[in-house]
């Protein structure tokens, strides 16, 4: 049987959602069945650390291994630049005509615009696209976000599927005039659970290794340092919790621009010695392990990748109660939901937790069950293999129609 070929495009594969979940994808669809091309632009944005660097070429030399042919577009950046996006535009519609693929699926918003007009322009059978978040606020200003409305709303008519990664974003999509609702399919974004599912029993080790009093509870994050993932608000949350229970360290790991602002934060607010900021670590599964509480608190959020990582290991989630997140995080049941920017709730959510160990057991319990085996990456990429089948299905029965 003949491979259909199938070309990812992303403008860049900085460690983050995005980049991991297309990496997961094109590593995991079936390469008896798929002979599949990642297009990927450079990071000359990127904030990555070398470690996190270190990192993506592993994954990427793992795609290499698992039969991915990669292909490097440098002008294809994530940032808006008028003579930049025509020459990614006109190399992808070159690299579209040479490869000549049955499929072409888009990542983020960029990607998203240029590869399907040039899917278009080169007559490519099949165009799929996944925005992998809430892209209609918190990114852009108001002049900007209504012109990228229009943009998207005119793309989207060149576009076979859009998948959303909740339910949430489904329908803002919609809600937005994007497309009709049947434009749309709901895939989770899949994390390898394997990974997150080992028995640790390190954990004492790790937090004396990281100059934390085995007798603290640690309420603990991972993400990018930067203004959407609201860590200010958690440090603000903190200085409250502290104030009624002393032995708990906040542990933040993850880099971005503003870590010297946050460490200046935490010094002002008095709680510096109480807050570690541990920059980009690889160990992930160790760290979480150390958690009592994982905290989330994004001002917009695509899914949460992190959430589901965080229940697989049994963690109870205090989260911001937007974007996606309530598609993961049932408020009672696996965690506690806040309104963004709300200290006040989300320091009370802390506290509750941290003063009740059956009930962290049981949020924990219920995340486990929740996370396994839905939001495994397994999972996802044979939904992923189920859509194309399908409009393959659906063009070669019209074609044939016709």
């Amino acid at each position: 049987m003949e491979k259909v070929k199938v070309l990812h495009v992303i403008t860049r594969l900085d460690k983050g959602g995005s980049a991991e979940n297309t990496l997961l994808t094109t590593i995991g669809l079936d390469k008896n069945k798929y002979d599949v091309v990642l297009i990927k632009g450079i990071s000359l944005e990127s904030e990555m650390s070398a470690e996190e660097r270190a990192s993506l070429d592993e994954g990427l030399k793992q795609a290499e291994f698992e039969d991915v042919k990669l292909i490097t577009v440098p002008s294809l950046i994530r940032r808006m630049n008028p003579i930049l996006d025509l020459r990614a535009f006109f190399r992808l519609y070159r690299i579209f005509l040479q490869e000549k693929p049955a499929i072409v699926h888009t990542h983020t918003s960029k990607a998203g615009i240029l590869g399907r007009w040039a899917s278009f322009f080169a007559r490519v059978l099949i165009v799929v696209h996944t925005p992998h978040g809430h892209i209609f606020y918190g990114y852009y200003g108001k002049i900007k976000t209504k012109l990228f409305i229009l943009v998207e709303k005119l793309t989207a008519s060149l576009t076979d599927k859009i998948i959303t990664l909740t339910r949430k974003e489904r329908d803002e999509h919609i809600q937005f005039n994007i497309s009709t609702p049947d434009k749309f399919v709901v895939i989770h974004s899949g994390v390898s659970l394997e990974d997150f599912s080992k028995n640790l029993d390190n954990a004492d080790e790790l937090k004396k290794s990281l100059g934390i009093p085995i007798t603290d509870s640690i309420v603990g994050t991972v993400g990018r340092l930067v203004e959407i993932k609201g860590h200010r608000y958690l440090l603000d949350a903190a200085r409250l919790v502290l104030n009624k229970i002393a032995n708990v360290t906040f542990l933040l790991i993850g880099d971005g621009h503003l870590m010297t602002e946050l460490i200046s934060y935490a010094s002002a607010l008095g709680i510096k010695n109480k807050v570690i900021f541990a920059g980009w670590k690889s160990d992930i599964p160790q760290l979480i392990n150390t958690f009592d509480i994982f905290a989330l608190p994004s001002l917009n959020e695509g899914m949460g990748r992190v959430l589901v990582e965080a229940m697989a290991m049994g963690k109870p989630i205090v989260a911001s109660d937007i974007g996606g997140i309530p598609d993961l995080v049932k408020d009672g049941a696996n965690g506690i939901l806040f309104t963004p920017r709300d200290v006040d709730a989300m320091a009370e959510a802390i506290i509750k937790l941290l003063l009740d160990r059956e009930l962290r057991r049981k949020m924990g319990n219920e995340g486990k069950k929740l996370a396994y085996p839905a939001y495994d990456a397994s999972v996802m990429v044979r939904k992923i293999e189920g859509l194309y089948k399908d409009l393959l299905k659906e063009k070669r029965t019209s074609t044939f129609s016709s």
